[in-house]
């Protein structure tokens, strides 16, 4: 197993949408400011709540949803490698049957006509004056 990472939890940033600084979710517009110290708190109160709050939840749900997970994409991969696999390339061998049957008949019925087409087509000859 490689080794886990812990300070960068997000290598590949598949959460760079979720944005949930202090910063990217209030802001006063200028000439709408409340009083510095509610400001101050508020960036307080807004940081320890979150923290605490995803702490919590992590410690409750995190292991769990991360079982129930780790489960579903096994589901999944085992769903593709001995079901979904073997069903696309049964269905691309019956595809290629097919295939040559439409070929052929396209051969024997389009071809003679198309090729006719092309034969009497080839005689004109456009001038331009």
């Amino acid at each position: 197993m490689a080794e886990l990472d812990l300070a960068n939890r997000d290598p590949n940033n598949i959460n760079d949408h979720v944005q949930v600084s202090f910063e990217d979710v209030l802001a006063e517009p200028e000439g709408a400011h409340s009083i510095d110290c509610v400001w101050k708190n508020s960036y307080k109160c807004f940081e320890c709540s979150k923290g605490c709050c995803y702490n919590v939840l992590t410690i409750l749900c995190g292991i769990p949803l991360a079982l129930c997970w780790g489960c579903e994409f096994a589901m999944i991969t085992f769903t593709h490698v001995w079901h979904v696999t073997p069903c696309l390339r049964a269905y691309m061998i019956q595809c290629g049957c097919a295939q040559k049957f439409f070929g052929a008949c396209l051969q024997c019925c389009l071809g003679p006509i198309c090729e006719t087409a092309g034969l009497c087509f080839s005689n004109i000859i456009v001038k331009n004056s």
